[in-house]
């Protein structure tokens, strides 16, 4: 998911969320002057291009979505460079401000500042993730060094800092609110982390060193998606052995769109006739599940985890290493041990042994129910009276052997209760049952793609509180994975502006007449990231830098998580899991498997998350001495130290790990397990009202929750919900790694 970044936290965490994903922050901007000699009578082409330029008008679309028809490629890099501009002469009027700084014309002068360069990230960034195309990735590499000085430019500003440095050491006598004092204090933090307090040696040295990184994570996000788009399973109807007839169609509709795209006859004949998979899970998760051809499955499996790690010109083993590298010189010039130690400052979780020591309570057990799981799925390869030992392309088929035969159900007895339309309803009715929200599609607005879907949301007394757009299906200019962003923030600054949200997920689309229908891992994606819209949608602040999603990444995955478990309420399931075709509501036998499968391959599921996070700790956790390292060499150090079995590899390998690499979860991808915490701890207290619906608890969970952000530290927001501090056994319960027989 995509966090909203603090307006000036910029450490290198907040700076590659930016590249990658798009900050929905307004961030600091650099000097970027320009100077043109022209003739007279000669036109500006750039005059040409500012004159219907969207970003340089106010949007005058249904609530303020961004015009998306009307941006053109052409468009962006004017706004970003009119937008540094204009942003610099809104930072260079405070720094200038005769007055002696106050709160109002220092502080919130920077929370109004730099309009048209928000906008303009806000699109460019959402879109460069979600619906990119070349022109878009030529301009990523090419901004990125630009935006980097940019904000080294002025978070590195002195004057500037003076200013908020003043009132930061008279803050007690301002009479300020709560939140205007929290604000105060994280944006001076901002700039401390930012260097502020360096030397101007060791500023140019950070400087340096951001520009580096800014560069390097483009290219590292860049290199995945064209490998994961690189590689093609190509087969013939006589390879197609054990696939069900959905899976079939899916990859028969793939061949004809490559075959419709092509241009050559070369390249039609590739198509014709075919069936094509790919490395997207979407695509891999059916085969490898299904297909009785073991020789293929490992073929699709090994495409999939080599991925930026073919020796080609998109090799990802390099740029990891100098990523983890260059962000242990920062760290040690800015005055931590570690990348890791930097990061931590800042979160729940505040040192690196801490992290190890939550994600070492989980991976014995979880390792150990991970060899158990082997152990059943061996049983039946030899039942079968295979000669062969199950390897890691061969989990998800015999792991779904396993199910079938210990709980009879498997995922195509689940799957045409769960199209798209139902689980949107599922969890609409859920917002609405908690909070009495509503959510009304909208079919006049316009959108970045056709598969985007929009809805105005409304509160329970009719008032409106922001735009939700959807845009659920796979494609190949969409990065990997599931995330939440927005194009339009909330802040109670200058009047009530309400935000316009989205969640970007990768699901298998509709397959001819038949709806787009979802395993039970994609609902529950959708519930989380769900979570994370309403995160969006229900903050009330007066800020905008500290709205929705900006407080620490180890607590905001705590509000999408918590909406999961949702999902599994028998009586949530009936209201929305109907038979796509018959209409019939999901039988209570079926709820029944489903429940009691919910512990099932917790083995598997908890070991590849943690053996990523681990790694994703080992990377980080480098000092700035240590030589760069072979990536290869290193994973495989750091998996054979924690003993991971070889039927698993890390949910992410570091040539694909692009929550760490390309992303802003460096040092972070043990937020989930932590938010887990959180997440099954809060829902308890739902469970033991004997009311998941209880009004009071919900009352709670939006009050100090979804609406508050970053306004109050994190902890106090939970105990503030919760009534104390969160506790582990839930979570071990729930996962089935406290000793209980599954």
């Amino acid at each position: 998911m995509c966090i909203i970044n603090k307006k000036l936290e910029k450490s290198l965490l907040a700076f590659s969320l930016v590249v990658a994903l798009g900050s929905c922050s307004k961030q600091i901007e650099i000097e970027q002057g320009t100077s043109m000699e022209t003739e007279s009578e000669q036109v500006d082409p750039n005059t040409i291009v500012a004159a219907d330029n969207p970003f340089f008008k106010a949007y005058t679309t249904p609530f303020q979505v961004p015009p998306f028809s009307k941006i053109k490629d052409e468009h962006y890099m004017p706004a970003f460079e009119k937008g540094m501009e204009e942003h610099l002469t809104d930072i260079n009027n405070i720094v200038n401000n005769p007055a002696s700084p106050t709160f109002k014309n220092t502080i919130e002068e920077l929370e109004r500042s730099g309009k048209l360069l928000s906008k303009v990230q806000r699109v460019f960034y959402n879109l460069a993730g979600s619906n990119t195309n070349p022109k878009m990735q030529e301009l990523q590499r090419e901004l990125s060094p630009l935006i980097s000085a940019h904000y080294d430019k002025i978070s590195l500003n002195k004057a500037l800092f003076e200013r908020v440095e003043r009132l930061y050491q008279t803050r007690d006598s301002l009479a300020l609110t709560a939140e205007q004092l929290k604000l105060l204090e994280d944006t001076r933090k901002g700039f401390v982390r930012s260097g502020a307090l360096l030397s101007e040696h060791q500023k140019a040295e950070i400087t340096n060193l951001n520009s580096q990184l800014s560069q390097l994570t483009t290219e590292y996000g860049q290199n995945l998606l064209a490998e994961t788009n690189g590689f093609e399973l190509i087969l013939d109807e006589s390879d197609l052995a054990g696939l069900s007839n959905g899976v079939i169609q899916a990859a028969s509709t793939a061949a004809k769109q490559k075959l419709e795209s092509a241009e050559t006859d070369e390249e039609k004949a590739k198509y014709q006739e075919k069936y094509v998979f790919t490395p997207h899970r979407s695509s891999m998760y059916p085969f490898l599940t299904e297909s009785s051809r073991r020789d293929l499955r490992e073929t699709l499996y090994k495409a999939y985890i080599d991925r930026g790690n073919n020796d080609n010109a998109n090799d990802n083993k390099t740029v990891a290493a100098k990523i983890a590298q260059l962000r242990a010189q920062h760290a040690h010039v800015m005055g931590y041990e570690t990348h890791a130690h930097f990061v931590l400052e800042e979160r729940m979780v505040k040192t690196p042994e801490d992290v190890y020591n939550l994600l070492m309570q989980l991976w014995q057990p979880a390792l150990a129910r991970a060899k158990q799981e082997v152990a059943d799925m061996q049983e039946v390869v030899d039942a079968e009276g295979h000669d062969f030992n199950i390897a890691a392309w061969d989990w998800w088929q015999y792991s779904e052997k396993v199910r079938k035969a210990k709980y009879e159900i498997d995922e195509a007895s689940l799957k045409p209760y769960l199209s798209l339309d139902n689980v949107l309803k599922g969890v609409f009715d859920t917002s609405n049952k908690l909070w009495g929200l509503t959510f009304t599609e909208l079919h006049d607005i316009d959108v970045y793609h056709p598969d985007a879907r929009v809805w105005e949301v409304k509160d329970k007394d009719g008032s409106h509180l922001g735009i939700f757009i959807g845009d659920y299906f796979t494609r190949s200019n969409k990065r990997g994975g599931a995330w939440m962003s927005s194009f339009k923030g909330q802040s109670n600054l200058d009047g009530v502006e309400r935000p316009v949200v989205v969640n970007v997920c990768n699901f298998p689309g509709p397959v001819g007449d038949d709806p787009a229908l979802l395993s039970f891992e994609d609902v529950t994606t959708l519930f989380h990231e769900f979570g994370h819209a309403l995160h969006g949608l229900l903050t009330n602040t007066t800020y905008q830098s500290m709205s929705g999603t900006s407080g620490p990444r180890d607590f905001t995955e705590f509000p999408a998580q918590i909406l999961e478990h949702w999902a599994k309420e028998p009586a949530i399931l009936k209201t929305f899991a109907t038979h796509y075709i018959t209409g019939d509501v999901i039988p209570d036998e079926l709820i029944s498997k489903l429940l009691k499968a919910s512990k099932f391959n917790q083995g598997f599921s908890n070991t590849e998350y943690l053996a990523a996070s681990l790694l994703d700790m080992d990377w980080h956790t480098l000092k700035a001495d240590d030589e760069l390292q072979d990536t290869a060499q290193f994973e495989k150090s750091s998996m054979e130290k924690i003993g991971l079995i070889d039927e698993i590899a890390p949910r992410y390998r570091s040539t694909y790990f692009s929550h760490i690499f390309a992303s802003g979860y460096a040092a972070g991808y043990y937020s989930y397990v932590h938010s887990a915490v959180l997440d099954s701890d809060g829902f308890a207290a739902f469970k033991e009202t004997g009311d998941v619906f209880n009004p009071e608890l919900a009352e709670k969970l939006r009050a100090h929750i979804y609406e508050k952000g970053s306004t109050e530290d994190a902890m106090t927001l939970y105990k503030k919900f919760r009534g104390r501090e969160p506790q582990i056994e839930a979570l071990l319960k729930i996962r089935g790694l406290d000793g209980s027989v599954e």
